[in-house]
Order: C-alpha cells, then sequence, then structure tokens
C-alpha cells in the first residue's frame, strides 16, 4: 500500500503540472476546472493513509476526476498514470470486497475517458470479476444501466471469457427475471436498485455482436423464458423509476417506444441467433407479436409461439420445456398461465417416463384447482395429451377427485373435458376410484345428462357407463342407489333426437339392469323393446312409482319433441289408473 501511495501522489503531481503545461486545454466552464480537486484528492489521501480505508475513496477521486473528461485533456503520462494506478492495486494482491465496487466504477470511468485503449484493463476486470462476480455486475448495472460504451466494452469482456462468463450470466439471469427491480446489496453495502430493465438492455446488445458468446448460447432457454415473461410484466406494469431509465435508453439507443416492445425486439434478435427466423416470420404472419403485447391474449400468443417453435426446433423446446417445469414449481402464479400455455402445446415431444412426469402431473393437479378458468382449462388439454402415455395415465387415479369436482362447473368445455379424462381413467385402464369418490363422480354424472350441451351428455352417460362396469362387488351396493336413478333418464334419453346420446343412452340403460342383475329388464332393452322395459320396471318397482314418475315430469317441458312425446307416454298409464294409494295422493298434491 505504501507503493501505491507514493504512485497516488505521483499521478496528482503530474496533473497538476499537465494543467500548468495546457492552459488552453482547460474546459470554458470554471466549475471543470481541477486544481480544488487535486487538493482535496491530497487531503483525503492523508486522511486515508492514517484510516486505512485507502482504495474506495482514492477510486471516488479517480472517478470525479475522469468523469468530467479531464483525462482526455492531460498529456500521455497522465494516462499511463492512472492506468499504473489501477495496476498496482491489482499487483499488490485482489482487494477486499468491499472495494470491489469502487474498483468497478473506477474501471468503467476511466474506459469512458479512454475509447481509443479500451483493452488495457480487461486483465484486472476479469480479476476481479472471477473474485466478486456478484458485486461486480450488481454495480456495473447500477453505475451504467443504460449500457453506454464503457459498460458494453465490460460487459463483452467478462462474458467472452471462460474464467468468468458462466457466473455473470447466471447473476444477469437472476436480474432478468426480477420485474422491475433485483434486490440485492454489494459488499460495501450499496443497495441501489438493480432494474430488470438493465439487464434486458445488456442482453440486447451482446445480441447484436457478429460472435454471441458461448455462455449465452448455452443458456438461451433460460434466457428465452426470462424476456418471454418481461414482456408480460412490463406490459402490467411499469414503474416510475423503470420508465425514467427507459427515457434515458431511448435517448442514447433509439429504442422502441415502450419497454415491453423493446423485450420483444430482444426476443425476436434471440430467437434469430437460434435460426429462428421461420418462427419470428410465421408468428408475425399470425398477428403473435402484436397479441403477446396485450395482457388478456399473452398466454394465446405464447400458445402460438411454442408451436411454431416446435416444428422448428423440438430440442430446444424441450430444454425450454423442462426449464419452465423448475420454475412453477415455486408456484409463482404471476407467469404460470403463459409457461402453463408453452407446456401443454410442447408436451408430445417430451420423455416423461422419469421424474419429469411426475412433476408435470403434480403441477397439473394445482391448476385443476386454480381459480382461474384458464388454467384448469389449459390443465385438461394436457392431460387428454397425456392420456396416450400408460403410465401417467395410470398415475391419473390421483388427480380424480379434483377432476369430479369440475364436473359442477357452469362451463360447458370445461366439464366435457373433465368427464373425457374421467372416463379415460375409469374405463380405459380398467382402473378403480375410492369409493367415495366413485359415489360423488356417479351423483354428478346423473345431473349431467340432460345438459345443454349434448357432447356432456354423451360423455357423461359413457362415463356412468364406465363407472358401473367396472367398479368390483364392494361398490355395487353403495352404487345401486344411483343406478336406480339412471333409469327413467336413460330411458328418456334412448329416444334424443341426437343419435350419438340415444346410442350412449341405450348402452348404458343395458349396463344399468346388468348391474341390478334384472335379466329380464336387461333383454328387453337389448332388443330395443323400449315400452315394455318401462311398464316391466313400473311393474316391479312399484315402491318407486312415484320416484320414476317424479323424474319423467320435468322432461314435459324439454325443448326435444321426442323426449316430450317419450315422457307423455311413460306418464300416461300411471294418470289412467287413478290410484288412491298415499304414494299416488302425494303426487297429484
Amino acid at each position: 500500500m505504501a507503493a501505491f501511495l507514493k504512485i497516488f501522489r505521483l499521478f496528482c503531481r503530474i496533473k497538476r503540472r499537465g494543467a500548468r503545461v495546457h492552459p488552453a486545454q482547460q474546459p470554458e466552464e470554471p466549475e471543470q476546472s481541477q486544481p480544488k480537486q487535486d487538493g482535496a484528492a491530497m487531503e483525503q489521501t492523508q486522511e486515508q493513509e492514517s484510516t486505512g480505508g485507502l482504495f474506495p475513496r482514492t477510486a471516488q477521486e479517480e472517478t470525479s476526476t475522469t468523469g468530467t473528461g479531464s483525462m482526455e485533456n492531460c498529456d500521455s503520462s497522465t494516462t499511463n498514470s492512472s492506468a499504473a494506478l489501477l495496476n498496482m492495486l491489482v499487483e499488490e494482491g485482489l482487494p477486499s470486497p468491499k472495494q470491489v465496487p469502487a474498483m468497478v466504477k473506477y474501471i468503467h470511468q476511466w474506459l469512458m475517458a479512454n475509447e481509443s485503449d479500451e483493452h488495457r484493463l480487461d486483465r484486472k476486470l476479469l480479476d476481479l470479476t472471477e473474485a466478486q462476480p456478484t458485486d461486480v455486475v450488481m454495480t456495473l448495472l447500477s453505475v451504467a444501466p443504460s449500457c453506454d460504451r464503457a459498460a458494453e466494452t465490460m460487459w463483452k469482456t467478462i462474458l467472452c471469457s471462460s474464467r468468468t462468463a458462466e457466473s455473470v450470466q447466471l447473476r444477469l439471469l437472476d436480474v432478468l427475471g426480477s420485474w422491475p427491480e433485483h434486490s440485492t446489496c454489494t459488499s460495501d453495502g450499496d443497495t441501489t436498485r438493480v432494474f430488470a430493465l438493465a439487464a434486458t438492455v445488456v442482453m440486447w446488445k451482446i445480441l447484436q455482436v457478429p460472435c454471441i458468446p458461448q455462455i449465452v448460447m448455452k443458456i438461451l432457454p433460460r434466457v428465452f423464458v426470462h424476456l418471454l415473461f418481461q414482456v408480460l410484466f412490463s406490459t402490467l406494469d411499469t414503474p416510475m423509476e423503470v420508465d425514467k431509465l427507459w427515457k434515458e435508453c431511448q435517448q442514447q439507443h433509439g429504442f422502441a417506444a415502450s419497454p415491453n416492445r423493446f423485450a420483444v425486439q430482444t426476443l425476436k434478435s434471440l430467437l434469430c441467433q437460434m435460426q429462428g427466423e421461420r418462427v419470428v416470420m410465421a408468428v408475425g404472419r399470425k398477428c403473435g407479436w402484436d397479441t403477446l403485447l396485450c395482457v388478456d391474449t399473452h398466454h394465446y400468443a405464447v400458445a402460438l409461439l411454442a408451436r411454431e417453435m416446435s416444428c422448428v426446433s423440438p430440442p430446444l423446446c424441450s430444454r425450454i420445456f423442462r426449464y419452465l417445469l423448475q420454475l412453477l414449481s415455486t408456484q409463482e402464479p404471476r407467469w404460470d398461465l403463459p409457461a402453463l400455455a408453452f407446456i401443454v402445446e410442447v408436451l408430445k415431444y417430451q420423455d416423461l417416463s422419469g421424474s419429469s412426469g411426475k412433476r408435470v402431473l403434480q403441477i397439473l393437479s394445482r391448476h385443476l384447482q386454480s381459480e382461474c378458468r384458464e388454467k384448469r382449462y389449459l390443465a385438461l388439454r394436457a392431460l387428454l395429451k397425456l392420456t396416450d402415455d400408460p403410465l401417467l395415465a395410470r398415475r391419473m387415479c390421483s388427480l380424480a377427485e379434483s377432476l369430479v369436482q369440475l364436473l359442477e362447473e357452469a362451463d360447458g368445455e370445461i366439464v366435457r373435458m373433465a368427464a373425457m379424462v374421467l372416463s379415460f381413467v375409469v374405463f380405459e385402464n380398467n382402473s378403480l376410484i375410492a369409493s367415495p369418490i366413485a359415489l360423488q363422480l356417479a351423483e354428478a354424472l346423473l345431473t349431467l345428462f340432460d345438459h345443454d350441451t349434448s357432447q356432456v351428455q354423451q360423455v357423461s352417460i359413457l362415463l356412468f357407463q364406465a363407472l358401473v362396469t367396472i367398479q368390483l362387488e364392494k361398490e355395487e351396493k353403495a352404487l345401486k342407489r344411483q343406478v336406480l336413478q339412471s333409469l327413467i333418464p336413460l330411458f328418456i334419453h334412448c329416444h334424443d333426437k341426437n343419435r350419438c346420446v340415444a346410442q350412449a343412452s341405450w348402452e348404458t340403460l343395458h349396463c344399468a339392469a346388468k348391474f341390478l342383475q334384472r335379466n329380464h329388464l336387461k333383454k328387453l332393452v337389448r332388443k330395443k323393446k323400449l315400452w315394455k322395459f318401462a311398464e316391466c320396471l313400473l311393474a316391479e318397482d312399484r315402491s318407486r312409482v312415484v320416484e320414476h314418475v317424479r323424474q319423467a315430469l320435468p322432461y314435459l317441458q324439454s325443448p326435444q319433441e321426442p323426449l316430450r312425446e317419450a315422457a307423455i307416454r311413460f306418464l300416461a298409464p300411471q294418470a289412467q289408473r287413478q290410484d288412491t294409494s298415499p304414494s299416488c295422493s302425494h303426487l297429484e298434491n
């Protein structure tokens, strides 16, 4: 340190001499002249010598001096002394962590004043970065958030070196994914906020160079994901501080009109680096980039982007898929909708035989219970795709309870998809579900026989058929009441004008008769002697006549004429009997 102090004093004397020798080169504005600063620097140096806090304050003096541009006005000996000052610090060993941020600031200011010799301090910067990568990254982002020429030089230096590239890029990723700001504190206690937008600007700059650093290519999937989400976050909210930074970036670089559009531009540049020019053009032709900029349609654009990318590069989509699974495990609600949209589109390209498959089911299970309709819809779409995988299909039995709850939804499409998944789980795999859930399922399906959507009717009727066909003896007694309640609705719907619903009702009615072990009823259904089936049912189940009639009455108001006629024909014989039993009296009331 004594040697450094000697160099520093020499540097100050040379600067004062330079100021006397070249008076014509002094700045016109008096407040930028340097003699007072030199005196102050000497005063601070003496104070630092006694306190031991040497470097941070001397670096501050150098920063203020070079920041005014006087370094450019001094002769070459001044420039050499400036370099010697930093060289001496590094040669005497790495500084303490608290001194690193000040040294980074010094290098930045030195580069601003020495454009023609910008690589002279590369080794010093790499040494500092290797020792304290977080301090270097965060300090550089805070001191030059708009990524000026000097900062760009420094970023290229540390990202192109095998010594520092990986650690620096990982820290940049942390900032990139932390909208609007990344919480940090450097070793010197500085808590200056570092914005995600600053990291995006750095990434944009790096993507424009002819030869992209290898480490950037290695982690492109993660960069892609964070940029994709940043489009959403910057569309949702751009704080005042970020807007101020953005205006500086616009003035300095002439960027796009808004941060979210800039994020889209950066995303396009990234795709082009991944040989995805076809993707950029295809998404553009379908107005996907504009759709990406709207909060309500963002996830649709992400799905479109995923589809186009999967056609061009399935391996890349697989890398993105694995990273999204890792992120979704954190249950972050701000971006799980677009993440889920991407995952659904690329599922068919994934190997889900290992832990990935288990993780996918866990994520889908969570989103089946989401309050967001779109998340439930996407989770069901994913499950329908996974039914082709025998192993995952067997594991879906654990989702039965959540799927049954979805059958109570008002949304017909959600109900249809949930019923289809349940049908596959119960029927295609010959799988049993727990008795309490089986009873809940049967109750829910009965209410869907008369759903407004014919597809929901058909799927629910067929699922009911699967339920009574697969469940073993221990469930028979519990399900008997629901099966008895299904007979009249199934009989009526055998006359449905929708042939698919009518066929499903006839098949299920046959299975119900078999389940109840009423062979004569089963034979009548098989021979399609439905009116004899109705008469036989009423004759045998005298204790349930009132209940059967109650079930048939609502069909008198059906919008379908065939169903109204079937209900009338079923009810007419009962009215003609004029039965005075308590049951019939109750019916008349």
